[in-house]
């Protein structure tokens, strides 16, 4: 089914309801960009929870209204406290997110991306272009955490996963896309500085799980994890935006402009002609 018009009208529901409800975002995720990931959720109005110890990871998921799994600094041990999590998730009708850092990198990040989907059912699946291919069964080039070589063939290598998967699919890049099993859509917002610092990928997944924990409610702005998602990718691009025009000097005075940007757009998004940046992508 596609998605409800993606326009500001909606994007400002959304907010408002995060905002409203301060929805548990419960992340096991990198050592690395712990820190943006929990601040980028509280900035949304999201409250975040990092409980990552196997002996809390799934009692915690069970109460959270999101869960955002991050493979990026993963043991073996990590996997299996998020497979608790997740499944525990799954029980209770929470949605769940997989950012399936560095896939194809290694075996061992191969294995555990491939373990989480056995055990897990996952609403959203989070990834750059490199990543996504790489889950779709193609030939990828991901070096360490990156996605090098050109970005052709996201919309193709989504849908597929989406197929495959049941999850909403995201390829992030210059252009995002957003796919389900039915749809695929292209969203162009955003700015290149959102990728001169380290966790912007990540923040992007947080941010996910935001918008799908008040996806799908009796009174909810938004009809479905699909609709969700292209919100929160939609929000998430303009926030960049907005950071690129105060032009700050260096990309650490960015990250902290991107920071601000969010939450200013949290509590006040106004207009940004999203509509006309988000367009269905034919299938044939």
């Amino acid at each position: 089914m596609p998605a409800e018009p993606v326009d500001d009208e909606r994007v400002r529901a959304t907010l408002s309801a995060v905002r409203e409800s301060a929805p548990l975002v419960h992340h096991l995720t990198n050592d690395v960009t712990m820190s943006e990931t929990a601040n980028v959720t509280l900035h949304w109005g999201g409250l975040p929870v990092m409980a990552n110890a196997p002996a809390e990871a799934g009692d915690m998921a069970a109460g959270a209204d999101a869960v955002v799994i991050n493979t990026g600094t993963a043991s073996v041990t990590d996997v299996d406290a998020m497979i608790d999590a997740g499944a525990r998730a799954n029980e209770a009708g929470i949605p769940v997110v997989l950012d399936p850092v560095g896939y194809g990198a290694t075996p061992h990040r191969v294995d555990s991306v491939g373990r989480l989907l056995d055990a897990v059912a996952f609403d959203v699946i989070k990834g750059n272009v490199g990543e996504i291919r790489g889950l779709a069964g193609e030939e990828a080039a991901v070096r360490g955490v990156e996605s090098v070589g050109e970005a052709d063939g996201a919309a193709s290598a989504a849908r597929a996963l989406a197929a495959e998967t049941g999850a909403v699919v995201v390829a992030s890049g210059p252009v995002d896309v957003v796919a389900d099993d039915e749809v695929t859509y292209e969203l162009a917002v955003g700015h290149e500085r959102m990728g001169s610092f380290v966790g912007s990928g990540c923040m992007l997944a947080s941010t996910l799980g935001t918008m799908a924990a008040v996806a799908d409610g009796p009174d909810s702005p938004v009809n479905s994890t699909l609709t969700a998602s292209l919100v929160a990718c939609a929000a998430y691009g303009i926030a960049g935006e907005r950071a690129a025009e105060l032009d700050p000097a260096g990309p650490a005075s960015y990250r902290t402009a991107f920071m601000d940007a969010v939450a200013s757009l949290a509590v006040d998004p106004s207009d940004a002609d999203i509509e006309s940046r988000v367009s269905r992508v034919s299938q044939e």
